[in-house]
């Protein structure tokens, strides 16, 4: 009997060895490689035009940016299809961001977006992937399939006072709360960043109206 029980012991301990050895993820540098490539370019879509297209809303330069994130998400289908949401223990920091990135996005398709978000939360739960960057696909989701934001991560600007504001957003009261849980600044610091930015990148425009300054939120 006690020897019988010894080996039981002996086959416990090695079913778990096995079990964990089986969920073990590999890092793969090649994936991590893909999807810097992939993010350079994507980033050259995302900012602004070159000198050869008249403005940022030529026609054929939001053409180029919507052939490239259609292109980018149809492989990232294919990479989570195989991997599920590439955390840090996969991809490290960089891959993440990158994969996450580009489902930013991938606005066209707002069911993958859904997808990922899902099992991205998994790896945050599991400190595998940023909570910051889980804020701002819950709000890309919610929006892009009419519901209101969470953080006030997505903006728009009030053009006549160079000034950010928050898209549609829930509960705005006790916003800054669940940025906090999340690991966000303050909605007002975030909106202020936005409008400097902005600002800057459209001064020609103010200037124009007489502004030079941009209208920032006070900040305690």
């Amino acid at each position: 009997m006690k020897a019988q029980f010894s080996f039981l012991i002996i086959i416990s301990l090695w079913a778990c060895k096995n079990v964990n050895q089986s969920t073990q993820v590999e890092f793969n540098q090649e994936l991590v490689n893909e999807l810097e490539r992939m993010a350079e370019i994507d980033q050259i879509a995302a900012g602004l035009p070159p000198d050869s297209y008249e403005n940022i809303q030529d026609p054929k330069w939001l053409a180029f940016k919507d052939s490239v994130f259609r292109a980018h998400q149809v492989r990232l289908e294919e990479i989570f299809d195989i991997y599920g949401y590439p955390g840090f223990d996969r991809v490290g920091e960089d891959g993440s961001m990158n994969f996450w990135l580009m489902t930013q996005h991938s606005d066209h398709d707002p069911a993958f977006q859904q997808k990922v978000l899902d099992e991205m939360k998994v790896e945050v739960d599991k400190k595998n992937a940023h909570a910051s960057n889980y804020g701002l696909l819950v709000d890309r989701v919610n929006l892009n399939t009419g519901q209101p934001q969470v953080y006030g991560t997505q903006v728009t600007y009030n053009m006549e006072i160079g000034q950010a504001y928050p898209k549609p957003l829930a509960d705005s009261i006790n916003v800054n709360t669940r940025r906090k849980e999340v690991g966000l600044e303050p909605l007002e610091v975030y909106l202020n960043n936005m409008t400097k930015m902005h600002f800057e990148m459209n001064k020609a425009f103010y200037a124009e109206k007489g502004l030079d300054q941009p209208t920032l939120y006070p900040v305690d």
